[in-house]
């Protein structure tokens, strides 16, 4: 199945090695794939080359068969192993390394073919994140959220200078569920990133469902 231009994606979730709770990578990605993500990051903070290598090996033929984009969180040994790929890196794990450009990400790995993602937590980081030639940028955490305890939430007033000023994709991220998932696209998102609300969900097909009939239907 095609991908679709990532200008056409709106859902996007994880598979999160805090949230896997036993399950397999497999089974949690054909989960997504089925409830109607377009995007999937695999996120294992803290793991080996080879073990991201190993799961990301399982999730990929998932993805791309499902017609779904497959994001390596800060991994760029993997993530330019797989075809079809984006690396998603935060703002330390890029401008703190000397990277300027994804050119210089590039150069530094000739084998490099990848799309960039990157964290950004305010205005002035995302407006260098898009000089810097990244494909979308992530705008969050836009509420408190347990996946990232310490972060101070970005409101949503980023949001609304989002949907002003940003012209490349970007994602919403940061304790977005359904109860809040209005106030979000009123403030001008039109691409969400979903992670807990997801994978703590006994049914995360039908969770994934619920979210992309709210996206539909406040587009249509």
């Amino acid at each position: 199945m095609p991908l679709k231009s990532l200008e056409k994606c709106r859902l996007y979730g994880f598979v999160d090695e805090a949230y896997r709770h036993g399950r397999t990578y497999e089974s949690l990605a054909k989960a997504l794939c089925a409830g109607g993500v377009d995007i999937i990051q695999l996120r294992m903070k803290g793991a080996s080359t080879s073990d991201i290598m190993e799961a990301a090996s399982k999730i990929h033929p998932i993805t791309e068969s499902s017609g779904v984009h497959l994001v390596i969180n800060d991994s760029l040994d993997v993530a330019s192993q797989l075809p079809n790929s984006f690396v998603h890196l935060g703002q330390e794990d890029f401008f703190d390394n000397g990277y300027e450009h994804l050119d210089d990400l590039v150069r530094s790995n000739p084998k490099t073919h990848l799309r960039l993602g990157l964290s950004t937590h305010a205005p002035d980081q995302a407006m260098r994140a898009v000089h810097a030639g990244a494909d979308y940028v992530a705008i969050g955490p836009v509420f408190a959220t347990p996946t990232k305890p310490t972060a101070v939430p970005v409101t949503l007033n980023y949001v609304q200078w989002a949907a002003k000023h940003i012209r490349i994709p970007w994602f919403c991220i940061g304790g977005i569920n359904l109860s809040n998932l209005q106030a979000v696209l009123e403030a001008g998102a039109q691409r969400i990133c979903v992670v807990s609300a997801f994978l703590n969900a006994i049914d995360v097909e039908k969770e994934c469902d619920s979210y992309r009939k709210a996206l539909d239907g406040f587009f249509s």
